[in-house]
């Protein structure tokens, strides 16, 4: 019997995947304070507040003592490509939600999906016209119809 091992072939040890990898890629930070203090960082927040007021998501009214500010907080995440490298750094902007009232400080909530049919329709125009289908990463969370 033939092994791997008697051909001195050997699988690497996933626990050093990472060593080589990673050394190039910036850490999440942990506060506002530090990631103000990186310019990669930054700059994801910027494109994130650009974003937000692009999709007039808000709209800024002077605070009155009955109303009810709801909090927010940023969320960094990197994100890696397939081979483990850096793809972008991802700044979000979300809502405390636990802070929120159903009536009172929203009316609705909705959560943008693709819709099956879409779907199929692209898959189809991809068979019919010969694309490449490639996987996509939308920059930010607003579907763009």
């Amino acid at each position: 019997m033939v092994t791997r091992a008697s051909r001195g072939i050997y699988k690497p040890n996933p626990r050093y995947a990472f060593l080589l990898v990673g050394a190039d890629i910036p850490r999440e930070p942990r506060s506002v304070k530090t990631a103000l203090q990186q310019t990669e960082w930054r700059a994801a927040m910027l494109d994130e507040l650009a974003a937000l007021n692009h999709n007039q998501t808000w709209t800024l009214v002077p605070r009155a003592p009955h109303m009810h500010v709801v909090g927010s907080k940023w969320v960094f995440k990197t994100k890696l490509k397939a081979d483990g490298t850096l793809d972008r750094l991802k700044a979000r902007l979300v809502a405390k939600g636990y802070h929120q009232i159903d009536g009172i400080d929203y009316v609705e909530t909705f959560s943008p999906v693709i819709k099956p049919g879409t779907i199929r329709l692209v898959l189809s125009l991809d068979m019919v016209q010969r694309w490449d289908i490639r996987q996509l990463d939308v920059k930010n969370a607003f579907l763009h119809g």
